[in-house]
């Protein structure tokens, strides 16, 4: 069922070269000898020339190899054997982005090059260019394959219209059932219709008929990838990794199936490897500048950065990630660069916003407050352009909330749910505290911290998508919901995160902010999971969120007339909370666990229902990954001296203090409830 091209080349030599080409496989050196006394006859014969630069690059001498390809790649006139010879030198010797020219010449003179699609794929994803490399990846298939009637859909893929490729491959599929390398497509092809779990189930019976199909079991893995299931991917692609260990696909989704689940350290050491292969890729430099930053290792985090600002020096991501560590400074003259960037009229938003992030760091570092405020306001207005936010629908929800989660509600529910009592979720705004909360109770030796899951997400999504029975989205979904499918939803979360769990302790914690609006399908779903609600100075906390370049997900932290409103309806939702499930939130206020931490640890491991550890007030021993833009500080002693860092900025903090209203003079309690409607 599949193939590949050879390892050398198809030359079209004379009959005494035919000797030499046979060679190149078994006896490379005899090879290159035979190529030279040809080359002495005849100094001027190419396929002689070729037939070295083979020879020398099988015996790994790459830099002779690509002195004898070269010229002959040069050539308008080139052969694809002598392109993709050259491409697969440049490649062997680091320098994957200069293979990728005299690759897709080779493969526009054969497109049946397997091979060449194979490696040019690697380069693309490798480089993040993902469609790119999908594309390149499919016309690999077309070539592998073999069967004629495949081409077709094989090229709607790699085009871009699985539609039209699953209508040819169904035809197919009627008239030649046990067509195994048809359905091995059409399981491609409904992946990228977005019917993931309709793929998965094709391409696992395909491998079930042919378990020694490498390429077959390679889709099923990317297939369980991509369908929220890494733990089952990382299966597959160990059973492919044995047979081929230096498969870079393969290796790529590994590092990312391994973040996926929280094992950065795993992580880092795969990309680690795939950095040895593409060293000259600027993408793989900032990826494991982000694997390390989780890990702790700041230095070398640092060092990964800059590696990829030598090779990309345009990259505002990186400039940006450096400063996000929060402990980085930047020069003078660094700072000078960046204005001169900011200057040039073809920025796309995205650099533009990161920039200003990155300068206004810089210059709150220098003392500099007023020229710090303007950029951090003008990547935030950049960023605001670049996405909707609806202050009144946040606030029409949480009114929603209060209208429909009485305590009748509840008094109704009584006893629905999983009686787990596992999870622990930390809720509130970012930059409030959150991650130190989530450190200090990782240390703990019955919790583990398993970062910011999507899961109640994910759930309250789909509730929103239901109308048919009336509730009109969500929240009122919850309303109609049987006690059956509460419980199976809790369990549903249980089984989701149970992948991320993966010190084995008996609690975990979920600290994803939002899910201070989804407290009324927790309490439903898992009714002894335990709410800790962190709450910082609204200033300072807002504040805080406005100098953090998000690039995506809260769009409310754009602007100080949106965070104040934000910050607003959370405490009006909370306070709801308080009077309607009265002890079932625990409030964590930021600035007492800073001035008094023993007695605000010991207040929460109580309510936690865990002993006093010890281990909890040395937090910053902790070596678990963080990756969230707290990660450096938690790995610190808590320091007071940031706790009015806001007062720095309070000269431009009128629409911020507007938007808050009285929340913020009745800070840290909640001022009276705003009336519920009707």
């Amino acid at each position: 069922m599949e193939s590949d091209d050879a390892q050398g080349p198809t030359i079209g030599a004379s009959a005494g070269l035919r000797p030499a080409i046979g060679l190149l496989a078994s006896d490379p050196a005899r090879a290159e000898a035979l190529a030279r006394e040809a080359l002495a006859a005849a100094p001027g014969d190419l396929d002689a020339q070729l037939l070295l630069g083979s020879a020398l690059r099988l015996q790994a001498r790459l830099d002779d190899a690509r002195a004898v390809l070269e010229p002959l790649a040069a050539s308008p006139s080139a052969s694809w054997v002598a392109l993709h010879e050259l491409a697969q030198v440049l490649f062997a010797l680091g320098r994957s982005r200069a293979a990728t020219g005299p690759l897709a010449r080779a493969l526009a003179l054969n497109p049946g090059l397997a091979g060449g699609w194979r490696l040019l794929g690697d380069i693309r994803l490798f480089s993040g260019e993902v469609a790119a490399a999908q594309a390149a990846y499919d016309r690999m298939l077309g070539a592998v394959l073999g069967d004629p009637r495949l081409r077709a859909p094989a090229a709607a893929l790699a085009e871009g219209r699985p539609e039209a490729a699953e209508r040819d491959l169904r035809a197919i599929l009627t008239r030649d059932p046990a067509a195994l390398a048809a359905a091995h497509l059409l399981g491609e092809a409904l992946g990228r219709r977005g019917r993931l779990a309709d793929a998965e189930a094709l391409l696992a019976r395909c491998v079930a008929q042919a378990p020694n199909a490498y390429l077959v079991r390679q889709s099923l893995a990317l297939a369980r990838f991509r369908a929220g299931k890494p733990v089952q991917a990382l299966a597959e692609l160990d059973r492919l990794l044995a047979r081929d260990p230096r498969d870079n696909r393969c290796l790529m989704v590994k590092a990312a199936a391994l973040a996926e689940i929280g094992d950065h350290a795993a992580a880092v050491e795969v990309t680690t490897f795939l950095l040895e292969v593409f060293p000259d890729q600027p993408q793989g430099w900032l990826v494991l500048g982000h694997g390390l930053r989780t890990l702790g290792r700041g230095g070398e985090a640092i060092a990964a950065y800059n590696r990829r600002l030598e090779l990309d020096p345009d990259c505002s991501e990186a400039l940006w990630s450096l400063a996000n560590l929060k402990t980085y400074r930047f020069t003078e003259a660094a700072c000078a660069a960046i204005e001169a960037r900011l200057a040039r009229p073809d920025l796309r938003p995205e650099d533009l916003s990161a920039l200003h992030f990155t300068l206004g760091k810089a210059r709150e570092d220098a003392g500099r407050y007023a020229e710090a405020f303007d950029h951090y306001a003008r990547g935030n207005a950049a960023e605001r352009a670049r996405r909707a936010y609806d202050p009144e629908a946040t606030s029409a929800f949480v009114q929603q909330c209060k209208a429909l989660l009485t305590p009748a509600f509840f008094a109704g529910r009584a006893g629905w749910g999983v009686d787990a009592p596992d999870p622990i979720f930390i809720v509130g705004l970012p930059r409030s505290g959150s991650t130190l909360i989530e450190q200090i109770l990782a240390s703990h030796p019955a919790a583990e911290g398993v970062q910011e899951l999507q899961d109640v997400q994910v759930i309250a999504d789909w509730l929103a998508l239901q109308g048919g029975s009336g509730g009109g989205g969500y929240p009122g979904q919850l309303a109609f919901m049987p006690r059956d499918f509460a419980d199976k939803l809790g369990r549903d979360y249980l089984d989701w995160t149970r992948v991320r769990r993966r010190l084995g302790r008996p609690r975990f914690i979920d600290k994803a902010p939002w899910n201070f609006l989804h407290i009324g399908l927790i309490r439903l779903i898992l009714p002894k999971a335990r709410i800790i609600d962190a709450r910082r100075h609204p200033l300072g906390c807002c504040l805080s969120a406005f100098k953090q370049h998000f690039s995506q997900g809260w769009a409310f932290s754009y602007d100080l007339g949106d965070l104040g409103r934000y910050y607003a309806d959370y405490v009006d939702l909370m306070a709801h909370f308080d009077a309607v499930l009265p002890g079932r939130v625990h409030r964590v206020i930021y600035e007492d666990l800073v001035q008094d931490t023993e007695a605000e640890v010991r207040r929460l491991l109580a309510y936690l229902d865990l002993p006093f550890d010890p281990a909890c007030l040395r937090f910053f021993d902790n070596p678990r990954a963080v990756a969230t833009p707290s990660s450096e500080q938690v790995r610190q002693p808590i320091f007071t001296d940031q706790l009015d860092h806001w007062r720095r900025f309070e000269p431009w903090l009128d629409p911020l203090k507007a938007a808050l209203g009285p929340v913020l003079d009745a800070y840290p309690a909640a001022p009276p409830p705003r009336p519920s409607p009707a």
